[in-house]
């Protein structure tokens, strides 16, 4: 892929949104193999090259254990059968021949355990060179050597064995029985001279595959170091190399060349990679564009956003000092005027007097719950660990007018310490059981607060026996200026469920209202959560 030339490159100016490219086209692959094709034929060939190695191998080594098979597995242990058997013939001879100077029994015994011992190796040394090459000769011998024995005992031996003994024997049996005997010798030593000829054209088969298995293995092992050679060649042309080349040009556009083209050689894998890279490059540099201008956008806002709520900080200053003062003006000049001129003024006036004096008292109260619900948040406190069973009783302490005038109960279970601001939770706790004295029906409030363990989080419940809220109005009741009936039946400002929520928002909970039951106890149920103290481990 030839790289565009430099003119034709947009300007990228450091520190501003760089303009896109033009679009780059992905090569054709007519014109170069795939990777796929390069190493789908190179593992043929190096399967090939590989097996052969194997095969050669394995073919080596199958022979080399034959030959170690028979020297070990035959040959060495048939002649140490053969030295058995020597060893048990001369035993035969030495206890026939103390048996007949003493005539004790237990040489007679001893001669028959020497005839077993014979039998027992010449069976099992036959039984080990057959089937092997070179063992048909050697059995030959040894069957040689069984037969003269035999003979040896049947006409010498067993008869004397037979025959008590402690008497001499005749001089013509004696000679007999010495010819016999340097027969059998004759034979074993054959037998010995054979087994050492076997034994010799074993070891140096042995050798000779141990020689060609050294060579396959050598030559496999110098094979399989050109194929790892020559697919480190094969894997440095056709991918490292290229990804290289193509890493060093990401790197370049990185560091802020954005106008470096992204051209590489190689298989069309990495071409295509390229180009497709450099597309995303082009893409990046349009949506980084767009991203600076969204930036830009926001800190303006972010700059509008402080001075409002700077404005606000100080409209929250005039309206919990300049705004109050009139209205505490306005009370109490009309006060003065009730006491001083009151007995001039027929009912109409005094009327009149005590709706400036209510509305100037609402307006104060509605004031400082506006300070209260903008104060949640910003001015609060560092965090600490609040007990919150202290909380509520302080709450209870300041309702205690309350509750003596409307005979409230008010049983609180055993609360769990949080983090949070201490001031807030005894104002969540005030308004939630002033709301519940507060909207009673005809009997006298009934209120519970319970907490309950939920995973990360305890979840708290705040129920009453009041006149209960519609389903519908679950979501309203803790907007602000929200009321749910007129002011002359229940005063207040409809702040104080909007500062409840506020204030549970602020801790990192929720709050909610819980459906209520039925017709006969509707009552209202307010639920809501703060996070519990996470326990650090030991650790």
């Amino acid at each position: 892929m030839s790289a565009p030339p430099a003119a034709d490159e947009a300007r990228v100016v450091r520190g501003g949104p760089p303009s896109v490219l033009p679009d780059v086209r992905v090569p054709a692959r007519g014109g170069r193999w795939r990777l796929t094709r390069i190493y789908r034929t190179s593992a043929v060939v190096l399967t090939v090259l590989l097996v052969a190695a194997a095969a050669h191998c394995a073919a080596a080594l199958v022979q080399n254990h034959h030959a170690r098979e028979a020297l070990v597995g035959h040959f060495v242990p048939a002649t140490l059968q053969q030295m058995r058997i020597s060893g048990a013939l001369d035993r035969q001879e030495r206890a026939l021949h103390d048996y007949v100077l003493t005539g004790e029994t237990r040489f007679r015994d001893e001669y028959r355990a020497a005839i077993a011992d014979e039998t027992t190796s010449a069976a099992r040394a036959r039984r080990l060179l057959t089937g092997v090459a070179g063992g048909r000769a050697v059995i030959a011998d040894l069957d040689q050597v069984t037969e003269r024995s035999a003979r040896w005992r049947a006409n010498f031996a067993d008869p004397v064995a037979a025959e008590p003994g402690g008497r001499a024997l005749a001089p013509a049996a004696e000679a007999g029985a010495r010819d016999l005997s340097a027969a059998t010798r004759a034979s074993l030593g054959a037998l010995r001279d054979a087994l050492i000829r076997a034994h010799g054209r074993a070891a140096a088969e042995l050798r000779e595959r141990a020689t060609i298995t050294h060579w396959a293995i050598g030559s496999s092992l110098a094979l399989v170091a050109l194929v790892a050679v020559a697919l480190a060649l094969l894997i440095r042309r056709t991918v490292l190399a290229p990804v290289a080349g193509l890493s060093d040009r990401v790197r370049a556009v990185a560091h802020g060349e954005f106008a470096h083209p992204l051209d590489v050689r190689g298989p069309a894998e990495i071409v295509e990679l390229a180009a497709i890279v450099d597309a995303m490059r082009r893409r990046i540099l349009d949506e980084w564009r767009v991203s600076s201008e969204a930036r830009v956008l926001l800190d303006q806002q972010t700059a509008e956003l402080r001075r409002s709520n700077a404005e606000l900080e100080q409209f929250a200053y005039v309206a919990s000092h300049d705004l109050q003062e009139p209205l505490r003006k306005v009370a109490s000049f009309c006060q003065m005027i009730e006491r001083r001129y009151g007995d001039q003024l027929d009912e109409r006036g005094r009327q009149y007097i005590e709706f400036a004096v209510d509305g100037a008292k609402r307006m104060q109260a509605l004031i400082n719950d506006l300070l209260g619900f903008s104060r949640v948040g910003r001015s609060s406190g560092p965090e600490t660990e609040v007990e919150l069973d202290a909380a509520a009783d302080r709450a209870l302490d300041n309702l205690s007018t309350l509750r003596e005038e409307t005979g409230a109960e008010v049983v609180v279970d055993d609360l769990p310490t949080v983090m949070g601001d201490r001031t807030q939770l005894v104002q969540l706790f005030q308004n939630l059981i002033g709301n519940a004295i507060k909207f009673r029906g005809d009997q006298p409030p009934r209120i519970r607060v319970t907490a309950r363990r939920d995973g990360d989080v305890w979840e708290f419940a705040c129920r009453d026996n009041g006149i209960g809220i519609e389903p519908h109005h679950a979501d309203r009741v803790f907007l602000i200026f929200q009321r749910l009936h007129p002011r002359d039946e229940y005063d207040g400002t409809g702040i104080g469920l909007a500062l409840c929520k506020k204030i549970v928002e602020y801790h990192g909970g929720r709050i909610w209202l819980q459906a209520a039951g039925d017709e006969d106890d509707p009552g209202t149920t307010i639920l809501w959560t703060i996070p519990a103290i996470q326990e650090k481990d030991d650790d």
